[in-house]
C-alpha cells in the first residue's frame, strides 16, 4: 500500500494508493522519480509513495529529513508499522516546511489552546444555565393518615354521620390520659 501524503491542506493526512516497486505498469515510485533513479523491486519507498503524486510529497520528506535517513528509519521499523511511520514523517515534514521553528508543535499548541478555550466556555455556559434552572420541588408524599380504627372496625359507620362522630369520640377517649 502506498501513501498519497498531502498534509499541506487543512485537515490533510496521508492515505494509501499507488503502485509498487519498479512501478509495475505505472513507472517508478514517487521517491525514485523525485531522486531520478531506477526503482528496483525491493525499493523501500515504493509501497508508500505512488508514481503520480508521490514525487511531490516525497520532496518535502527529502528536504526535511533526507532520503537516506528516511530509508534507514524505515529499515529499522517492523514492516507492519512502516505505514504509520511514513504517515508521521510526511506530516512532520509538511509541518516543518510550514513552520520551520516549531513544526508540528505549533499545531499541538494551537489545539491545546482551543481545548482550554472550549473548556472555559463550557464552564461559563454551565454556570449561566444553572442560574436559569428553577429548582423543581421534591415530589410531595401523600400525608399518612394515622387512623385509630381498630382492626374490627365496622365500615358501615363511615356512611352514617351520627355513628361516625360517636365512634370517633369513643376511639379518642382511650388514647387520652386519665
Amino acid at each position: 500500500m502506498s501513501v498519497n501524503c498531502d498534509c499541506s491542506g487543512s485537515g490533510g493526512g496521508c492515505s494509501g494508493g499507488g503502485s509498487g516497486g519498479n512501478g509495475g505498469a505505472g513507472g517508478p515510485c514517487g521517491a525514485c522519480k523525485f531522486l531520478r533513479r531506477k526503482c528496483i523491486p525491493s525499493c523501500i519507498f515504493a509501497p508508500y509513495f505512488d508514481s503520480e503524486q508521490g514525487a511531490s510529497q516525497f520532496a518535502a520528506v527529502h528536504k526535511v529529513f533526507g532520503a537516506s535517513n528516511v530509508s534507514k528509519l524505515l529499515r529499522n521499523v517492523p514492516v507492519h508499522k512502516r505505514f504509520d511511520v511514513v504517515i508521521t514523517v510526511c506530516y512532520e515534514a509538511q509541518a516543518r516546511l510550514r513552520d520551520p521553528v516549531y513544526g508540528c508543535v505549533s499545531h499541538i499548541i494551537t489545539l491545546q489552546q482551543q481545548v482550554l478555550s472550549l473548556q472555559a466556555e463550557l464552564a461559563y455556559l454551565q454556570g449561566h444555565l444553572a442560574t436559569y434552572q428553577v429548582p423543581q420541588p421534591p415530589p410531595q408524599a401523600l400525608p399518612m393518615v394515622s387512623s385509630t380504627i381498630p382492626p374490627t372496625y365496622d365500615f358501615s359507620s363511615l356512611f352514617d354521620p351520627m355513628a361516625q362522630t360517636s365512634s370517633w369520640a369513643m376511639h379518642q377517649r382511650p388514647n387520652e390520659p386519665r
